[in-house]
């Protein structure tokens, strides 16, 4: 690898996980492309756009540059990474984050009392997820190095918001078990890191609209957005990358391992001691055509 600056792409970086991680790799120095739909004020319920993100990056002391993109799109996704391509020469880390995220999502009621669009976070957190990684492997097979981390949760294993958003978080936990046996000769890596509940601008409504219903959450026990960048930052620097690629892990746990603090010296909870949840092992067995 060159001494050039570590080049990373975080997709759905307007607001929330996205956001806080796209801020934390600028504060390792990290050139940024942050990638959504929100341009300007307005452009969604809650505040932030890529923009916004992108000074913010810069202002953490790397580089973020801000790119509209609609990740349903598979136009638009190619362009960001052959846009990538083009003004650096190199992509070393993609972090897959972008979602549909409805606010119906967290609303009471059965599946199919719900509106039957929750299925849309399959199209851009699923389908968009595959898109931006086939580009990314892409990429990382003519350079002989990368990362792909999928941003996921415990929902995957536990009943959240119901099967709309487990199948979500399951499926990027499948698809980094078996995008790693692909990528595993490109000496490239894909993990999938479970974040706990966040301290994101959304988190904070749904608290203070329904504070009984999460009132088992509070500061103590949550993350911010910051800390999965962070993380990311040392899994991308571990010289045991690739014995990771291929898990899921989490990111409470990777914390301890890495001697990672979240904001004022907190260390969160893992999902696994508190509700006994824990990610499942790939089975080794292969079958490739």
């Amino acid at each position: 690898m060159s001494d050039k600056k570590t080049v990373a792409i975080v997709t759905g970086a307007s607001r929330g996980a996205g956001r806080g991680i796209a801020i934390a790799l600028g504060r390792h120095g990290c050139i940024v492309y942050v990638t959504g739909r929100s341009l300007k004020s307005g452009d969604a319920p809650l505040p932030g756009t890529v923009y916004d993100t992108a000074d913010a990056v810069s202002a953490a002391g790397g580089h973020g540059v801000a790119v509209g993109v609609d990740h349903a799109n598979d136009e638009q996704v190619k362009a960001l990474f052959d846009r990538v391509i083009e003004e650096q020469g190199q992509l070393d880390i993609l972090v897959s984050n972008a979602f549909a995220a409805h606010d119906e999502m967290t609303t009471g009621g059965n599946f199919w009392e719900k509106p039957l669009d929750l299925v849309d976070m399959w199209q851009v957190g699923l389908r968009g997820s595959y898109v931006s990684a086939y580009y990314a492997a892409q990429i990382f097979a003519r350079q002989n190095h990368g990362l792909i981390v999928f941003t996921s949760a415990p929902g995957a294993r536990h009943y959240v918001f119901g099967p709309a958003y487990g199948v979500h978080k399951a499926g990027l936990d499948k698809m980094a078990a078996d995008m790693a046996v692909d990528l595993r000769d490109c000496n490239a890596a894909s993990v999938s890191i479970w974040m706990g509940a966040l301290l994101t601008e959304r988190m904070q409504s749904m608290r203070e609209n329904e504070p009984e219903k999460y009132q088992h959450l509070n500061d103590e026990n949550m993350e911010t957005p910051e800390l999965t960048g962070h993380l990311i930052w040392e899994i991308h620097n571990d010289p045991e990358l690739m014995s990771l690629s291929g898990q899921t892990v989490i990111g409470a746990e990777i914390a301890l391992k890495y001697g990672v603090k979240d904001a004022h010296g907190r260390q969160p909870p893992s999902c696994r001691d508190r509700y006994g949840v824990s990610p499942v092992a790939q089975h080794p067995f292969i079958i490739r055509g």
